[in-house]
């Protein structure tokens, strides 16, 4: 690791958009957090509360090609603001809802399906608009410093999200409200310095062109691929709820804890990532943060200690971080300007399905055969996956020294 100057923050665009993907993203993490609860609030169903991921989920496996040729036709600056003021719009009736007692299950998977989609199109489109706003070389660090931020979002946004609902339902959703505005504000003065080729038509051609592009270059297939396998078993987020309630027997303010214990390994070693970036060893570094992320998603599933609960969670924030990073600069470094919003949907898609439908893939094994055990085979095959990936599917991840690769096909 080596000391890398942060001067990419001094280009105000990029920081505008940095700074409104950390509001984006916590609040879009809140909303899955307050859905979740106020789900197993009325329904006090593990399976009910995977619904909730699998909505989120179904619009973004339907409309994730198409909102990456959309990212890469139209202007991206215009299509973030659009679905943040289209979220926002969502949470007020959420707020309503809440407030006069009427939302009941349906209301709260129509919501989730609504935002999904919203964030479908959002994802792709805030994610290509780093190329066209940061100079080409500094593009590493930007990829280096949008990955920290957005995966901190992601932990700290759930760990808010569990703090909040304490002071209930209504003023968690408000939160989100006012963050997402803040986020839209940000969006509208973020000016764009570099042309990027823009998609001339829309057709069957350029909707698989993404992945063509993807599944040709082994480095992005094995990284993106990867996320989704990994994340997908490894994940015991959606199951917090339930650890807090039945097991750990912490309530509500114990759920804040559990959400605050790997945002705190987030910020962490975020914080270091954004000084000392990693450059040497990249494949070994991934393994390795990987390794730790599945044993400590064994060590929580197997505790009883709240103390000992935190400190496995805290590890899972820290080592999912190291893992980001590294493969969110992969994926921008290799891909060419006038393709990030098709690559980036696809990453988008695998991402989305490791959160989502991971959620709902915890859900209906903790129904099946309880938390606990639901949660220790998750970090068993998240172990698995990553020796598979390293070592038999792709191994060009493992002996990886740099980001750069030739043309992405070795």
């Amino acid at each position: 690791m080596s000391v890398k100057s942060s001067s990419v923050l001094h280009n105000r665009s990029f920081l505008r958009l940095w700074i409104a993907r950390i509001f984006s993203a916590s609040a879009f993490q809140i909303l899955s957090v307050t859905i979740g609860w106020q789900m197993y609030d009325l329904t006090g169903s593990a399976f009910k509360l995977g619904l909730v991921g699998l909505a989120q989920f179904l619009p973004m496996l339907l409309l994730t090609l198409p909102a990456g040729q959309t990212a890469d036709r139209y202007d991206r600056r215009t299509i973030v603001f659009l679905c943040q003021l289209m979220e926002s719009a969502v949470v007020v009736l959420l707020v309503i809802g809440s407030m006069q007692g009427w939302l009941d299950p349906i209301h709260l998977l129509i919501a989730a399906a609504i935002l999904g989609a919203c964030r479908t199109f959002e994802g792709p489109a805030s994610a290509a608009l780093v190329p066209d706003i940061v100079e080409r070389e500094q593009l590493p660090k930007a990829a280096a410093w949008s990955a920290s931020a957005m995966q901190t979002a992601m932990i700290v946004g759930p760990s808010l999200g569990g703090v909040l609902v304490i002071w209930g339902i209504s003023f968690a959703y408000m939160t989100t409200l006012v963050a997402l505005l803040v986020s839209a504000l940000l969006i509208f003065f973020v000016k764009t310095v570099h042309f990027v080729k823009k998609l001339e038509t829309i057709s069957m051609d350029t909707f698989f062109s993404g992945l063509r592009f993807v599944f040709a270059r082994k480095i992005i297939l094995g990284t993106i691929s990867l996320d989704l396998f990994a994340v997908l078993l490894g994940g015991a987020t959606a199951l917090l709820p339930i650890f807090a309630e039945d097991i750990l027997k912490t309530g509500s303010l114990g759920l804040g804890l559990l959400r605050s214990a790997p945002a705190v390994g987030a910020i962490v070693v975020s914080l270091i990532l954004t000084r000392y970036s990693v450059e040497k060893a990249i494949g070994k570094t991934l393994f390795a943060s990987l390794v730790i992320f599945a044993l400590a998603t064994i060590l929580f599933g197997v505790s009883r200690n709240l103390w000992l609960s935190l400190f496995a969670l805290f590890l899972t924030g820290a080592s999912d971080v190291v893992s980001v990073v590294i493969r969110s600069t992969l994926v921008q470094v290799n891909t060419p300007q006038e393709m990030q919003g098709r690559v980036n949907a696809v990453n988008s898609l695998f991402i989305g399905t490791s959160n989502q439908l991971g959620e709902f893939e915890s859900g209906t094994m903790a129904g099946l055969v309880g938390a606990v055990p639901a949660t220790v085979i998750g970090g068993v095959g998240t172990l698995a996956v990553a020796i598979i990936w390293m070592y038999g599917l792709f191994p060009i991840l493992r002996t990886q020294k740099t980001y750069s690769v030739k043309d992405g096909k070795e």
